[in-house]
């Protein structure tokens, strides 16, 4: 299998305002960071992307879906499956995903990443709260997507999900497959895939 240190450059390149757009002064002073960047993480991300982790979840369903130290075994083993979304520098939405090499998810899944996988599990994808509600986390999900179709070892995404959230990643092209046999206390989950494989044309037009 073959892997990726870091994101092509499609995917590095900034969000810039619209052509005719007013720039702040603040934009204008040469060395300052880009307005918005996107790249893959690295242990030293990992307190930040559990904070926005924790109050993104524990509000809702009392559980994370990684604990820090889960998120700094994953962005060990595989930072090129994750993705981060930087404004000014700040972190304010994120993905970590793993390679799995079954075709439904197990437990094992929630720990483990198997390097010679053709699927890539979404553990998570959480955005910061002051930057919800403004479509960050379909943008995040739909770059992650092309993303993935640059790498040749990836067949497909999957992750597992409540009820409530189904029509979200409906939207970024997963499928509902059934039931996910992974739980967690009281919550149960649905288990969605979306393919990312025999994407030619996509990929010569992306800077893959």
């Amino acid at each position: 299998m073959s892997t990726v240190s870091a994101l092509p450059s499609f995917f590095l390149k900034p969000l810039h305002a619209p052509p005719g757009s007013p720039v702040s002064p603040g934009r204008q002073r040469r060395h300052t960071l880009p307005a918005s960047e996107f790249r893959s993480l690295n242990t030293e991300d990992a307190t930040s992307v559990f904070e926005i982790e924790r109050e993104a979840f524990i509000s809702v369903s009392g559980e994370c879906p990684l604990h820090l130290d889960e998120v700094r075994h994953f962005l060990t083993l595989c930072p090129e499956l994750s993705l981060g979304w930087f404004v000014e520098g700040r972190l304010v939405a994120f993905i970590i995903g793993s390679l799995w090499d079954q075709d439904r998810l197990t437990n094992d899944a929630l720990t483990l990443h198997k390097p010679h996988g053709t699927t890539v599990h979404i553990h998570v994808l959480a955005v910061h709260r002051t930057f919800r509600q403004q479509g960050k986390g379909s943008i995040l999900m739909w770059r992650y997507l092309q993303y993935l179709r640059c790498l040749p070892y990836v067949r497909r995404a999957v992750l597992m999900c409540e009820d409530f959230l189904v029509p979200f990643y409906q939207k970024s092209g997963f499928k509902v497959q059934g039931p996910c046999e992974i739980t967690v206390g009281p919550l149960t989950f649905i288990e969605m895939q979306c393919p990312v494989r025999g994407h030619a044309f996509m990929r010569r037009n992306s800077g893959c």
